[in-house]
This record gives C-alpha cells, structure tokens and sequence, in this order.
C-alpha cells in the first residue's frame, strides 16, 4: 500500500490552496485526489469575473482563478490525480479510490485534508407539485451547460431562490438572449451577496419576488407555465396570490450543501448547523489527524474565504505532522443570539499557538449592531457593524493571549442597537 505524508482529497480552489501550503512548508510527499478531468472545481465553469479581491488584489474570472493555483502547484511539483473518484474514507487516514488509470486502490497517509465541495439542493428537496418535464435545472446545471458545453438550457426563464449562482445565471442568460421572467425567494429577504442584487437583477431590470415562491409547474414533455404564490410568514403558500408565467425553463438556487459522505461514513463527528465536520482551530475534525476546509466545511460566499480557510487547514496539518502532542483540553466555541454557526468550534487554551479568527453568519438581516464574543461572564470582543446579512460571512479575531486565558466556552452573539 503506497503510503503518503498527506492526502488531500479534492482539487477545487480548497485543495489547490492547501496542497501549496503543505509544498511551501516543507510538506513533499503529497497527493491531490480529484475527480473530475481537470483541477480547479466548479471555478472552471464560473466566467464571471469577481474572484481573488483579497487573495490576488485583483478581479479574475473563476477559470483564471484556478489556473493561478494550478499554475503554483505545478510548480511546486504537487501530485494531481485526475479522473480519481475517492469511495471510501477510513478512521485510520486510509483513502479509497477508483480510476480508470489504475483502477481500484487504497492508499494511507499520516493526514488527510477533506477539500471536498459542496452540492446544490434539487428539486426533490423542494415542494413543487407538477408533472415532472424537461425543463427544470439547478442554476449550476445551467452554468456547466451553458459555460462549459456551449448548450443554451431555454429561452424564457425563471429562477427559483436568490442564491448568487442563481442571480449570475439570471445575468448571463439575459446576456445570452433569454428573457428572465423574475427571481422568486421564499425568505423576506435575497440570500445572494448586495453586489450581485445590483449588477444580475437591477441592471438588467428583472424583477425580486421577495415572500415567494414556485408552487407548481406545468407541462407535458417541456416546461410550459409556472404558478408562482406569495408565502406568509411561515412560508406558507397564501390562496388568491397566484400568478403564472409562461416559460420553458426553471432554474433552482435553493440552497448548497456540503458534500460529506465521505466524513460521515469516517466516523467524523458533524456539526448540524453547518452540515459538515466539526473542527477545532487547527481545523482537524474529531478524528486525529484528518482535517476539512473550503465548502465540504460550510458554504462560502467569497473564494478567496475558501482559499485562506484551506490554507490554515493546511498549516493545521504541518503542526501535526511535525508534533502530534496532545494538545490537551478543548473549549467549545458556538453560537448565540441572532448567529447561525462559528468556524472553528473549539480551540485549545492550553496550547494556544496562534491568534485564531472566527467565521460566522447571521440569522437574519440587521442593521446596526453590536458583535460581542463572550467567555463565561467575560466579555472578550465587541465590534460594531453598520449592517449585517446572512449572505455575507463575517470574521472577528482572538488573539492568541485571550485563547491561552479562556476558562470557559466561547459564544459569539449578535444584538441589534439604536442608532
């Protein structure tokens, strides 16, 4: 059984990002594991530019994007290999694979750094009635569709949910001649980034449906009308809101997932408020020496967020390859009042070997406010923020001093203030 120093399975911009860390600190013996005929992840298929502000200082396209990290793997003589669907992860940092190259393997590391990506919510998980038509897409469908293979999904579109893929894909198939009837979302709010609100939908004019959403389709081979229902506070359909649009085409952004079977069947032990592993400050899940980042984590709302949490699991990893102490009690981290989730979950006062920053997202949109990180009955941080939306991640920092002094749990809370 070939035996590797680290294994990272995934190369999308997490598993690029981390693979360059590992060569950079002097990690050699590596393998990148990925699936798909070429690395770089669903950045390939992501035209659009706004990528790599924080990482690059410059906007790139997603293709371009990638190819900076690839280009520096390369360089770095980072082993890919492509077309190489991983089946199985064990307790034990064995790895399963199959390729078409070599077949059926298993291989074993001394770290495995889970850079797996998430998936998009389909139709199944929505309660749309109907006959079930050609016609009916995940916006990313239609972004590889339309990107990747040069096919055209439809010419009279809506979209259901205000996720940014699919406020991008209202844009560009605009750009591609259709006509975009409207984005409908069941929340009172849009769950896509303010900049993708101003540049996919009102520049193009196409209209927001806030409060609503899909509640039937209609249609014999192709999709040919939508019903479309405002919803109440319970996000339940109101009678008499119905409104129909005839279209060919329906394309769902109603949610991403982290993709983590293969963490699940590990043993690794999940955080249900992110759907993906638990991890500590080093990002290592509950099982020794097997570390998770990028949107196998939690989903993003920025790359260069991706690629900077893939690089902190990465040093993670150095850290235990070169001393796998025990680093001796862990203090919950979680969150309070009007947030979501935190990422980390836990660090380690007694071993506190850095300053560590904390990711989280509101539970609804708020304007000003106060962020305050409480220890017990000590008040650790208190930041102000002008406003807030679940859509855009937010970060505050403890320096490592703080880390070293904690005695209790951590929360992170959120409330709202006058003026």
């Amino acid at each position: 059984m070939r035996h590797y120093q680290a294994v990272i399975i995934g190369g999308g911009s997490a598993g690029l990002s981390a693979a360059v860390t590992l060569k950079e600190n002097g990690i050699e013996d590596i393998v990148v594991l990925e699936k798909d005929c070429e690395p770089g992840g669903i950045l390939e298929q992501c035209i659009h530019n706004g990528f790599g502000l924080q990482t690059f200082k410059e906007q790139l396209s997603g293709p371009a994007y990638a190819e900076r990290y690839v280009r520096m793997a390369k360089d770095l003589g980072v082993e890919i290999k492509l077309n190489t669907m991983v089946t199985k992860l064990n307790s034990d940092r064995t790895v399963e694979y199959t390729s078409s190259l070599e077949g059926i393997q298993t291989i074993s590391a001394d770290a495995v750094i889970l850079a797996v990506g998430c998936y998009e919510r389909g139709r199944g998980a929505i309660n749309i009635n109907g006959q079930r038509c050609a016609g009916v897409y995940t916006a990313g469908q239609a972004q590889r569709y339309l990107n990747i293979e040069g096919y055209m999904v439809g010419k009279k579109v809506f979209i259901l949910g205000s996720g940014d893929i699919g406020l991008i894909m209202a844009r560009r198939m605009t750009l591609e001649g259709a006509k975009v009837y409207g984005v409908a979302e069941i929340m009172p709010y849009s769950n896509g980034l303010p900049r993708n609100i101003r540049q996919c939908l009102e520049d193009f004019d196409i209209p927001l449906y806030l409060s609503h959403t899909v509640t039937k389709t209609f249609g014999k081979d192709r999709l040919e009308r939508i019903e479309l229902m405002q919803v109440d506070e319970h996000m339940n359909p109101i009678a008499g809101t119905e409104q129909y649009f005839d279209v060919d085409t329906l394309l769902l952004s109603v949610g991403l997932i982290p993709e983590n079977h293969l963490a699940e069947d590990a043993g690794i032990l999940m955080d249900p408020k992110i759907k993906g592993p638990k991890v500590d400050d080093s990002y290592m899940t509950s099982i020794p020496g097997i570390f998770a980042c990028g949107n196998g984590l939690h989903v993003h709302d920025l790359v260069d967020f991706v690629s900077l949490q893939a690089k902190r699991a990465a040093e993670g990893a150095v850290r235990y390859l070169k001393n796998r102490a025990d680093r001796g009690e862990t203090l919950n981290v979680g969150p309070g009042t009007n947030v979501l989730y935190t990422v980390p979950a836990g660090v380690h006062p007694h071993d506190a070997m850095e300053n560590v920053e904390f990711f989280f997202r509101v539970s609804k949109p708020m304007n000003a406010s106060v962020i305050e990180v409480r220890s017990g009955d000590k008040v650790l941080r208190t930041l102000r923020k002008k406003k807030l939306i679940p859509s855009e991640m937010e970060r505050v920092m403890l320096k490592k001093e703080e880390i070293a002094s904690l005695e209790d749990d951590v929360t992170i809370s959120v409330s709202e203030v006058e003026g």
